[in-house]
């Protein structure tokens, strides 16, 4: 029987990045599950049999509707149940269509299915593919960045990633509960705060619009410099030993 916690990667419908961010998990010494939304939508307890889920990168569904759109609802009229459950105890991850999707369903800011926040286009109006230097809160509760320095370099690749609250009071009672988890050391794309990355108040519910899983090794950088993605499933990995 195996010991390394279970990982949930939910992947299909043109979510395009769960075998890089199931490579990751298994680097950092978990055990990915590739499980497809259709899979998963016909057997939502299913969900309970693992210990973290990933909603990786991509373009779910082809961002119809608007990005994460038509997955968050598919997911909260079959799944939502489940996911209250599931978000109490354990860890969740969105990278970038993911965050798009945790967004849209209300898992964040506060998880409780109630939308406050959005990711809308790029203030240049454009898809951004490039590398940026992100500041980590070292206040922050998150349960996926407590290895990782105060600041390091990922990829990002986005159209629709500015991030924005519905009010100036919750984007300040964000920041006071240490829930902005990353920023962008320089305005990239017009984020409110410089946003690149958002907890939940418990900090197991996290998302980012980097992609921490193309980021995995040195050589990965197309400059000379260390590749620090592999440290948050690492820490999800650490979080969850230390339950057990």
């Amino acid at each position: 029987m195996s010991t390394k916690p279970k990982f949930l990667v939910l992947w299909g419908d043109g979510i395009n990045c769960e075998n890089e961010t199931a490579r990751a998990i298994e680097l950092a010494g978990g055990e990915a599950y590739k499980v497809h939304v259709n899979e998963l939508l016909k057997n939502p307890h299913s969900l309970q049999s693992y210990e973290a889920l990933v909603f990786p990168g991509g373009f779910s569904f082809g961002d119809h509707l608007g990005s994460g759109q038509i997955l968050s609802l598919k997911l909260e009229n079959t799944l939502k149940a489940e996911l209250q459950e599931f978000v109490k105890t354990r860890p969740v991850l969105g990278i970038c269509n993911g965050f798009q999707t945790l967004i849209r369903l209300g898992l964040l800011p506060d998880a409780d299915f109630q939308r406050s926040c959005a990711l809308v286009k790029n203030e240049q109006g454009h898809f951004i593919d490039r590398w940026v230097t992100v500041e980590r809160n070292e206040k922050s509760p998150c349960v996926w960045t407590k290895s990782l320095p105060k600041d390091f370099v990922l990829p990002i690749r986005h159209g629709e990633g500015r991030f924005v609250c519905q009010s100036e009071e919750l984007f300040a009672r964000l920041q006071g509960q240490q829930q902005v988890v990353l920023k962008y050391q320089e305005d990239v794309n017009g984020a409110q705060g410089r946003v690149a990355g958002l907890c939940d108040p418990s900090g197991l519910v996290f998302a980012l619009m980097p992609h921490p899983e193309a980021a995995l090794h040195d050589w990965h950088l197309p400059f000379t410099g260390k590749a620090w993605g592999l440290e948050f499933f690492k820490s999800a990995v650490e979080f969850l030993r230390g339950k057990k």
